[in-house]
């Protein structure tokens, strides 16, 4: 399963953006992409959700015993 670091950062690499050009889009600061992008944890969860919602998904919580 992929970070959501690996995840945002493919994805955006997929879309050929520049970090700035998705920022932009994902209405974020170029910071909000970046600390994403080098696996910073003290990111705010609104702020991170906005991001992967460009890609139809968000942060949420998952049932790990199975």
């Amino acid at each position: 399963m992929d970070t959501i670091t690996q995840f945002v950062k493919t994805r955006r690499k997929q879309l050929k953006l520049t970090q700035e050009e998705f920022a932009l889009k994902a209405g974020v600061a170029l910071t909000v992409i970046r600390k994403i992008e080098q696996g910073k944890e003290n990111l705010s969860l609104s702020k991170v959700n906005q991001v992967l919602q460009m890609f139809g998904h968000v942060v949420g919580p998952i049932n790990e015993k199975n």
